[in-house]
C-alpha cells in the first residue's frame, strides 16, 4: 500500500470536523487559511465564526470599515493579515465582481496570498493539482524521507513541493493536501510524536535511523530585540482619557494605544516622571502613579515588549476625551485590550 493511500485512509478515519472543510466555497476557505497562518486551530476557530457571522460574504467584508475588521481580529496578532484580508476582499468585490480567481497562478496575484495560501485555495476550492507545503508538510516529508535540507533555506520550498507533487493523486489533490497537513498536526507533531502508533512506523526513514527528533532541520534563528514601552493613562476631571492611532509602519499598524513613551531601557519612576512632565507640559499634571512596577513582557515573533502603564491625573478636561465605555469600542493590541478589560 503506497504512501498516499495509507495517508488518505488515515485522514478519513481521524480528521477533525472543521467548518471550512465542508465546503468548496473559496471565501470561507480563504478566511480560514489567512487566520491559521500563525495561529492554532483551537485559537482560530472562534475568530472564524465571528468573521463569518459578521461578514457572511466577501461583499460584506469588503463593505466593512477597517476598524470593524481590526476589532474582530483583536487577539489573533500579525495584524497585517487582517488589513490585507480587508483590502483583498475589496478588490475581489469591486474589481472581480465577487468571484475569486479559480487557479493557483491568479490567486497568487492577490494581496496577502502567498504560495501556501494560493495552493490551499486552489486545491480545496477547485481541486487543482498543486501541493500545499506548510510547516506540517515540511515535517512529515523530511522525517519520512530523511531529508536534511534546512527548511528555512531558499531552496527548501521548491524541493519539498516537487516531492509532494510526485505523491499527490491527480484525481483528488484536495484530499491528499488536507490529509498530509492533518497528519502533521495530529500525528507527526513537532515534539515527542507517538511513532509506535503510526501508520508509517515500518517505512519512515527518520524512525529507522532514530532521527525523528532531529528533523526537520531549521538553522535560521530569529534575532529578538527588546523594546520598552511606557503607556500613559491620562485621566481628567471627568475621568476621561486619551488614545491615539498607530500610523507608523511596523507592529500594530492602525490599532489604537494610549500615549506612549518608548525608552532604551526600563526606567525608574523619577526618570519617567520627568519625561512625562517634559513631553506633556501643556497639561496641568496633578499626579503620576506607577500601575505595574514589574513590566509586562509581551512576546512577538521578532521582539519582546516590556510594557509599563502609568496613571497620569490632570486638572481640567481633555479635549475630545474618551470615556470608559467608548474606550472599549476601539481595536487595541491584545495586551492593551486586556489591561482595559481588567480596569
Amino acid at each position: 500500500m503506497n504512501f498516499s493511500k495509507l495517508l488518505t485512509d488515515w485522514y478519513l478515519q481521524n480528521k477533525r470536523d472543521l467548518p471550512w472543510r465542508n465546503t468548496t466555497n473559496p471565501y470561507p476557505i480563504w478566511l480560514s487559511e489567512i487566520m491559521l497562518q500563525q495561529t492554532r486551530v483551537a485559537q482560530g476557530m472562534p475568530y472564524f465564526f465571528s468573521f463569518t457571522n459578521a461578514f457572511p460574504t466577501v461583499f460584506d467584508l469588503a463593505n466593512a470599515n477597517e476598524e470593524q475588521v481590526l476589532k474582530l481580529w483583536q487577539g489573533l496578532g500579525y495584524y497585517s493579515r487582517a488589513r490585507n484580508l480587508h483590502q483583498t476582499a475589496q478588490h475581489i468585490a469591486n474589481e472581480l465582481g465577487g468571484v475569486f480567481p479559480n487557479n493557483y497562478n491568479d490567486l497568487l496575484q492577490l494581496k496577502g496570498i502567498g504560495e501556501y495560501t494560493a495552493a490551499a485555495i486552489a486545491s480545496f476550492a477547485y481541486n487543482e493539482v498543486v501541493p500545499v507545503v506548510d510547516g506540517n508538510v515540511f515535517r512529515v516529508l523530511s522525517r519520512y524521507f530523511d531529508i536534511e535540507t534546512d527548511i528555512a533555506s531558499a531552496s527548501a520550498k521548491k524541493e519539498f513541493s516537487a516531492i509532494a507533487l510526485e505523491l499527490i493523486p491527480k484525481d483528488n489533490p484536495a484530499l491528499f493536501n488536507q490529509a498530509i497537513m492533518e497528519f502533521g498536526a495530529l500525528q507527526c507533531v513537532p515534539k515527542n510524536p507517538n511513532c509506535s502508533d503510526c501508520i508509517f512506523n515500518q517505512s519512515c526513514a527518520a524512525l529507522q535511523k532514530k532521527k525523528v527528533d532531529q528533523l526537520p532541520v531549521k538553522l535560521k534563528k530569529l534575532k529578538i530585540s527588546n523594546r520598552f514601552f511606557n503607556y500613559l493613562i491620562f485621566s481628567d476631571d471627568l475621568e476621561n482619557t486619551i488614545i491615539q492611532k498607530r500610523t507608523d509602519k511596523g507592529i500594530w499598524h492602525n490599532l489604537y494605544e494610549f500615549p506612549l513613551i518608548e525608552t532604551e531601557k526600563e526606567e525608574d519612576f523619577n526618570t519617567l516622571s520627568k519625561l512625562i512632565k517634559t513631553d506633556f507640559q501643556h497639561w496641568n499634571i496633578l499626579s503620576i502613579g506607577e500601575e505595574n512596577p514589574k513590566s509586562i513582557i509581551h512576546k512577538l515573533s521578532h521582539q519582546h515588549l516590556h510594557i509599563k502603564f502609568w496613571n497620569v491625573k490632570i486638572a481640567g478636561t481633555i479635549p475630545n476625551g474618551i470615556n470608559a465605555t467608548e474606550l472599549k469600542t476601539f481595536p487595541f493590541p491584545i495586551v492593551l485590550h486586556n489591561f482595559i478589560e481588567a480596569k
